[in-house]
């Protein structure tokens, strides 16, 4: 079997698994979101995923929708519920994208799904992070999560895109476990989550992206 198909098949069996397990917690988790947050209870992106090939990633929502005078969205700080906040800090927000791993749009561990307006924004060795299928679970989640710069996230994706391996993916599942439940590095200092990415200095465009 080839290593992509075993991984594969360790990703659909994975998931499968888990939502089996987790049905129960995922029906809490809606119950309340619904209650707290009302319509709707999952949130809904464009990500970037294997080849830069636009997919919509899933995850339970943890804001509000509320918008300022103008009709703008107000800043994340504002709109981060009390509930978002336990939900990001246990990433139970992320376990919808069990969805995106059943249908191949995503894998249990790899480089972790980026906002489709950063297409431009890569450097040719950055890009190299959609050589593989995105994942839930990451180089970046098990060595720092958001403590960590654009740059050193850039370097972990890369650096997994040429190690992978079965035993490496089990490695980060187990870290990135014991990440989620010491709650370590889920914001970035004076950020409710992450500030976006604007490129590095000496981002240029790809030759195979168009502006």
């Amino acid at each position: 079997m080839r290593s992509h198909e075993l991984k594969r098949l360790l990703d659909f069996a994975g998931a499968v698994a888990a939502l089996v397990v987790l049905a129960p917690l995922l029906m809490i988790a809606s119950v309340m979101i619904r209650l707290a947050m009302g319509s709707p209870i999952l949130f809904r992106q464009i990500r970037l995923g294997h080849k830069g090939e636009p997919f919509l990633v899933h995850k339970f929502r943890t804001m509000t929708q509320a918008r300022d005078a103008q009709g703008d969205l107000l800043p994340d700080e504002r709109r981060l519920t009390r509930l978002g906040r336990f939900l990001r800090s246990t990433s139970l927000d992320e376990l919808p994208q069990l969805i995106n791993v059943l249908r191949g749009e995503m894998s249990l561990v790899g480089p972790r799904p980026l906002l489709a307006e950063y297409k431009n924004l890569y450097t040719p060795e950055q890009w190299r992070r959609h050589e593989v299928l995105p994942g839930m679970a990451g180089p970046v989640l098990s060595n720092g999560r958001n403590a960590l710069g654009w740059e050193d996230k850039f370097k972990l994706d890369v650096w997994y895109v040429d190690s992978w391996s079965v035993w490496l993916d089990f490695k980060i599942l187990l870290l990135t476990a014991l990440r989620v439940m010491r709650r370590e590095g889920i914001n970035a200092a004076g950020y409710a989550t992450f500030p976006k990415f604007e490129g590095t200095r000496d981002s240029r465009p790809r030759p195979d992206v168009q502006e």
